[in-house]
Formats: C-alpha cells, sequence, structure tokens
C-alpha cells in the first residue's frame, strides 16, 4: 500500500513557523541541504520536519510547556478475533492498512500521530500545527477516520478475511482540555502529551463500540455543529469519580 500524504502537501515545516516563525524547507531543492543535514519530514505529520519532533526543547526552549489540545484515540475492535484466525502476514497488512487510513485522516485535519500502538493509536490537535478551531478538525478527523477505515474493512471482509458481525470495526475517542506537552523522558527526545485530557480520552475510546466516536462535553461544546445529531451518553469511567457524558457520532 502507498505511503498516505497528506490533502495539502506545504513546502515549509508548519511547525517550526507556527512555534517559531522559522522557515524550514522541507519540500523542493531549497530542502536538500537540510536533508544532508538529518532535517526531513516527520513521521508525525508530512508537513512537520524532523526538528519539531525531536528538538522539542529547542523549538519551544523548555522541556514542556502547558497548553490546550484536542485528542484523538482510535483502537482497531475484532483484533484479538482477527490474531487468532490470521497468519502474521495477513495481521501486519490489516493493522498497516487500519494505521495508514487513520494518519491520512488525522493529516487532512492538521493533526499528528504522535503516538502508534499496534492496533491503536494517539493523535494530537494544536501542536506543533495550530489550529485555532482544533476540537473540531478532530472530530472531523475522527469522522474520516471512521469513513475510511470503514471502507477498507469492508474491502477486507469481501475477501473473506474477518467478519463485522464478530465486533471488527474501530473506536475511537474526542477530548478536549488542557495537555502538558514536551519531553518526558532522558533517553527518547520525541514529544508527547500528557495528563488528564489524554487519560480521559483514553477511557473514552475503550467504551466506542465498532463504528463508533464518544466526544467529550468539553470537545463537543467547541464544535456544536458537528454533534448536532448525537445521541448522549453518560459513561463511568475507570479511574474518573463522576459520570462523563459523552456525545456519540456513527457512521451507520
Amino acid at each position: 500500500m502507498p505511503s498516505p500524504q497528506p490533502r495539502a502537501a506545504a513546502r515549509i515545516c508548519r511547525g517550526c513557523w507556527d512555534q517559531m516563525h522559522m522557515p524550514i524547507p522541507i519540500r523542493g531543492p531549497l530542502a536538500v541541504p537540510f536533508q544532508a543535514f538529518g532535517i526531513t519530514r516527520s513521521k508525525m505529520n508530512p508537513n512537520i520536519c524532523t526538528i519539531c519532533e525531536r528538538a522539542f526543547t529547542f523549538v519551544k526552549k523548555q522541556r514542556r510547556i502547558s497548553a490546550m489540545a484536542s485528542i484523538l484515540f482510535a483502537d482497531m475492535r475484532g483484533y484479538t478475533y482477527l490474531s487468532e484466525r490470521l497468519d502474521a502476514a495477513t495481521l501486519g497488512e490489516i493493522v498497516s492498512t487500519f494505521q495508514d487510513e487513520c494518519a491520512r485522516a488525522i493529516w487532512d485535519h492538521d493533526g499528528i500521530v504522535n503516538k502508534q500502538m499496534g492496533d491503536g493509536l494517539m493523535a494530537i490537535f494544536n501542536f506543533p500545527i495550530r489550529n485555532e478551531r482544533h476540537a473540531a478538525a478532530a472530530i472531523g478527523a475522527a469522522i474520516e477516520v471512521q469513513r475510511r477505515c470503514g471502507a477498507a474493512l469492508e474491502r477486507i471482509a469481501s475477501q473473506g478475511v474477518g467478519s463485522h458481525g464478530k465486533g471488527i470495526g474501530v473506536g475511537v475517542g474526542v477530548h478536549t482540555g488542557q495537555v502538558e506537552i514536551g519531553e518526558f523522558s532522558t533517553f527518547r527526545s520525541d514529544f508527547t502529551a500528557i495528563g488528564g485530557t489524554v487519560n480521559l480520552t483514553a477511557r473514552l475510546e475503550a467504551q466506542a463500540a465498532p463504528g463508533e466516536i464518544l466526544v467529550s462535553a468539553d470537545a463537543a461544546a467547541e464544535a456544536p455543529d458537528l454533534v448536532a445529531a448525537a445521541l448522549v451518553r453518560d459513561l463511568s469511567l475507570k479511574g474518573i469519580d463522576q459520570p462523563v457524558r459523552a456525545h456519540v457520532l456513527t457512521t451507520h
């Protein structure tokens, strides 16, 4: 399968520009000298560069910052069912398809794929690419994740691999709030986000059925037009004392 490509290919790193107003070429002839020094497009999003990805302290002049962001978690449902019935190569192709389709959707909405965890992933919106409507971007990406992955799973099912009747699909959680972004390891320089916002998003995703997107009340309040027709569900989430209200978007 070809590598995912973003909808609009930037010629300079959008992260470096948004964070430092520094024009770092990532495409075209001007990018060649930078590539010689290892400055290339990031795997988190091809519209940012490896300076954003690996040199957070250089970019922000500190190891960590507090920022508003929207977080998206997505995870394959039915992975265990498939892993018990498919050979490793076939299963690997399915996971690659899932990761690639999710990445395309996230990049199309200016998010970054911050972590890939086998059959799951975490995305950040509003850093390092700034987006005032980051909640809407995250919800839009979630909708596109379900559309893209749903079509891919239909193709897989038509080839006799798996069954939607066995709960195979994708569950997604989206939440907006304050996060700590930065480097949290002395051994790795890649940045990530941590905090209650990230934890709650992961809990929402864990409760999402195949084909569902669970959007927190905070994210929904920032993009009411995208959740106007959504059902509302009160959830008891692990580690959270009070019930959490979620807006439920489905792709059916």
